[in-house]
């Protein structure tokens, strides 16, 4: 059997946590793809759980495709050529997230591992993202009777030369940093309250906010919380600073930003928008970035008149009705 095509090598299939080993090669070519492409292949919370934290109702399958080195021993020297995720729920459904390494693309890496998973999970009940409206991803769904039914837009703010208009907080509240420690039941509990109506934040953890606080990225002076005079939290903006990455500088990002019902409708939510984009200002990023539903009108707007203007779309694909 000839190794030369990617039909013929062999793909790992993990059920569970990733071993330290393809972890390290997952981190690896996710890096590389994200400096080829400009967007991280995998969402934080694929990677969480990849890490082996506490997913509640959740699972993690991982299929990955090892292209055996022609100079070396197949059976020793490989590279991951590519990855697929899925992240599945308890009723059966599932979220599925591929990358292919750029070394390995055009080449048939992708359908492999498709069809890998396929015969043995199966595709029923399983939706995918698409970090970056790629065209060859279009391509792929369609080949495996997909199409698109969401759109997730990254908007960006030069940040350097734009000029954010005054948004005082409503008078009785104030801002301070989250305290580790001592803040994490309170912000669980209006993380819960802000996105009752929104599952993929809403149900956030103890264990997914702690895996969070784990991160390299995670600053407590960033996480902005908003208390009346009694000290309860009514709303927060959670920000963040993604690295420079090969080419790409480093760039802020409005991570979260949420007000509880008893605020809502006195201007908090823009208050907290403006005073985390301007703490990360305050850090000399040239530009702040944040994801949003494209359906979200009202939130768009709201960007919009804050000067941020779309950059680039996620999109997500799910099986085509008689497909």
């Amino acid at each position: 059997m000839s190794l030369a095509h990617p039909e013929n090598w062999p793909v790992l299939v993990v059920k569970g946590a990733s071993d330290r080993e393809l972890l390290r090669d997952i981190k690896t070519l996710a890096a590389a793809a994200e400096e080829s492409d400009g967007n991280p292949p995998l969402s934080e919370q694929t990677l969480v759980m990849l890490r082996g934290a506490d997913a509640g109702d959740h699972s993690v399958l991982t299929l990955a495709l090892y292209a055996p080195d022609e100079q070396s021993d197949p059976a020793s020297g490989q590279d991951l050529a590519g990855i697929a995720v899925v992240v599945e729920a308890d009723d059966g459904t599932g979220v599925l997230e591929m990358a292919v390494h750029p070394s390995y693309r055009n080449q048939g890496v992708a359908g492999r591992l498709l069809d890998s998973l396929r015969d043995g999970r199966g595709l029923a009940g399983l939706n995918a993202w698409s970090h970056g409206n790629h065209e060859a991803a279009a391509d792929l769904a369609a080949h495996y009777g997909y199409g698109p039914v969401r759109e997730l837009w990254k908007m960006r703010l030069m940040s350097s030369t734009t000029e954010l208009p005054d948004a005082d907080l409503p008078e009785g509240i104030s801002l301070r940093a989250f305290v580790p420690g001592q803040d994490e039941s309170a912000w669980l509990a209006a993380n819960r309250a802000a996105f009752a109506h929104h599952p993929e934040q809403g149900s956030l953890t103890r264990a997914d906010l702690d895996a969070r606080m784990a991160e390299d990225w995670f600053d407590p002076a960033g996480f902005l919380l908003a208390v009346n005079t009694d000290g309860e939290l009514l709303g927060f903006h959670w920000t963040k600073v993604h690295p420079r990455q090969g080419p790409h500088p480093a760039i802020g990002e409005v991570y979260v930003v949420g007000v509880t019902p008893a605020a809502q409708g006195l201007g908090l939510g823009k208050a907290l928008t403006v005073a985390g984009i301007r703490y990360l200002q305050s850090h000399e990023l040239h530009s702040v970035m944040l994801y949003v539903d494209a359906d979200n009108t009202a939130a768009v707007a709201l960007y919009q008149k804050l000067g941020f203007v779309r950059w680039d779309v996620d999109v997500m694909y799910a099986p085509l009705t008689g497909k």
